[in-house]
């Protein structure tokens, strides 16, 4: 418990600092401990909790647009990752998570860009592959932040839409989950004991962002994530 306390905590301060992140963060270190299908779940509680937490300072903030058509593209594919999740084997499922953050966390590095804006067609086909990421392996935010790389938008409404699209998703993928069993009293349990690490590491994740530099905060963040995914790759693998 305290593990997963500690992990809960740090990935708190990189949630209320990116808005996003968290799960893949908690998601890497517990996994490598915990069965994935027994992890996600907390984790997307956790989410809502946070984005609910986060909400009302940033919602004049959210670009109303983008948000409904990364949820449109949602919807259409988060059943198919959550029946990923409740059907595949524990090592599977370490594996394709550790390898979908690690091609995320790369593209981030790398500063990929698509070729167009943050067009509809654009935004809608973020929203599937992100609805498929967060039902099978809980890390479907990273690949958003990549497709907000390629759109003329301020940071304040990144982080903003972020948090709203991750609260919404995360209401969805949960009601899933919940039709497939994954969900649990235990589940509910285990979420709740980790709402205090959660919302003082979002605490002071807030604070950094009005002091820290996030140039060097997000290059933190990513290389952490690379070193996560090759340990959790290496798990799966040796398994």
């Amino acid at each position: 418990m305290a593990y997963a306390t500690l992990a809960v905590f740090l990935a708190g301060i990189v949630r209320g600092y990116t808005g996003f992140g968290f799960s893949a963060l908690v998601l890497l270190l517990l996994s490598l401990v915990f069965p994935p299908a027994a992890v996600v779940p907390v984790l997307l509680l956790l989410e809502i909790i946070a984005s609910l937490h986060m909400l009302p300072a940033v919602w004049r903030q959210v670009d109303r647009r983008i948000l409904t058509w990364l949820m449109l593209g949602s919807c259409i594919s988060v059943p198919a990752g959550v029946f990923l999740l409740a059907s595949l084997p524990d090592d599977m499922m370490r594996l394709i998570i550790s390898l979908l953050v690690l091609a995320s966390a790369l593209l981030l590095w790398t500063g990929f860009r698509f070729r167009s804006e943050a067009g509809r067609g654009l935004v809608f086909g973020t929203g599937i592959v992100s609805g498929a990421m967060t039902g099978a392996a809980g890390v479907g935010g990273l690949i958003v932040v990549v497709m907000f790389l390629s759109a003329n938008v301020s940071i304040v409404v990144v982080r903003a839409t972020m948090v709203a699209f991750l609260l919404l998703k995360d209401i969805l993928t949960i009601g899933v989950a919940g039709a497939y069993a994954l969900v649990s009293t235990y589940t509910l349990l285990v979420a709740g004991a980790m709402v205090v690490p959660l919302f003082i590491g979002i605490k002071v994740g807030h604070r950094l962002f009005n002091v820290a530099n996030p140039d060097r905060f997000k290059q933190f963040v990513l290389v952490l994530l690379m070193v996560l995914s090759v340990a959790g790759v290496a798990r799966a693998i040796l398994s």
